[in-house]
């Protein structure tokens, strides 16, 4: 909105239970930004937001996205992104978009202990949440092969940096840590995660968008990996101040495991190195500001409090009224 004051930013939300206004006030008041709420699963309603909007670009976020809940609410998860999905993508079509980028995930590839993935690696998804994404992805790219509707698939490692629902395990911990509560560590806590700031995935969409070729996937990742166990011992270093083991091991609470826990996603980037992308923030500077924006901004959902618990704890989704 700020750096492209030619483009009028349409955003679309239903501000389900991880949706903020708050995070958007900076932007709120601009003349280049819109804010709608609406659902993607209700097609009257996209096609006439297409009609009345003039849409020509469209970057599909929406999504229910914590891995947790998923395999307790799969068919929500599975009508949300893949139905809606599809609700997005048919009506995108028929307004003749320029073009539509699908922001999907590095877990439709399932688990590897050492075997790269590109673009081209076979699917193999291990929770419903990836599941879903990735049957999402087949009716995504269906667009491209049958109509030559300019779509491209985007898979990223996990994003952190403000702004974001503290049910995901960097504002989790920051969050509990900064209650003095300790980390709560599924399993194991072997389990090693890549992660990326927010404005270096903000880059690599703007690189997409310009020069992302239709019909093709990219992978946004980056070398930087970490266990979560490993996460939690830099955060209490950082907001506990010790270098102590045993003060460190005092912050950490191990508690049973999800269902499945893939070990890693290692990707290649190379395609979007080749389009002239590399992630730029350091770790240290992006969490140093993710500590910081939590300490003032926890209270912007109502109901933070429950996204730290180790385990979802959510209202039953309402019945789905599939059409």
């Amino acid at each position: 909105v700020k750096n492209y004051p030619n483009y009028l930013i349409v955003n679309l939300d239903k501000l389900d239970y991880c949706a903020s206004l708050k995070n958007l006030e900076t932007v709120s008041k601009k003349e280049n930004y819109k804010f709608i709420q609406g659902d993607i699963c209700e097609p009257r309603f996209i096609k006439q937001l297409f009609e009345t909007e003039k849409i020509d670009i469209v970057l599909h976020f929406a999504a229910q996205t914590h891995v947790d809940l998923s395999f307790w609410h799969a068919l929500e998860f599975t009508y949300v992104n893949v139905y809606g999905t599809n609700v997005l993508v048919a009506a995108a079509y028929e307004a003749n978009v320029e073009k539509f980028v699908y922001a999907s995930t590095d877990e439709v590839y399932g688990g590897s202990i050492d075997e790269e993935f590109d673009e081209s690696s076979p699917k193999r998804p291990t929770n419903p949440y990836a599941s879903s994404k990735a049957a999402a992805e087949c009716f995504v790219q269906s667009y491209w092969e049958r109509y030559q509707f300019p779509v491209v698939i985007t898979r990223s490692s996990n994003v952190y940096g403000p702004h974001q629902y503290p049910e995901k395990v960097i504002p989790k911990f920051i969050s509990l840590l900064q209650q003095n509560r300790k980390c709560c560590i599924h399993g194991s806590g072997l389990q090693r995660r890549n992660f990326l700031y927010a404005t270096d995935v903000v880059e690599a969409f703007l690189t997409v968008l310009k020069d992302g070729k239709p019909g093709e996937i990219y992978n946004i990742g980056t070398t930087f990996e970490m266990s979560i166990a490993q996460l939690a011992k830099e955060l209490i270093h950082l907001i506990k101040k010790t270098s102590s083991e045993s003060e460190m091991e005092h912050w950490m609470d191990y508690v049973k495991d999800r269902p499945t826990n893939d070990l890693r996603y290692p990707m290649s980037s190379e395609k979007m190195h080749n389009l002239g992308w590399r992630p730029k923030v350091p770790w240290k500077e992006g969490i140093k500001k993710t500590i910081e924006w939590y300490k003032e901004n926890f209270h912007n959902w109502k109901n933070a409090e429950k996204a730290l618990e180790p385990f979802p704890v959510t209202e039953p989704f309402a019945q789905l009224n599939i059409p």
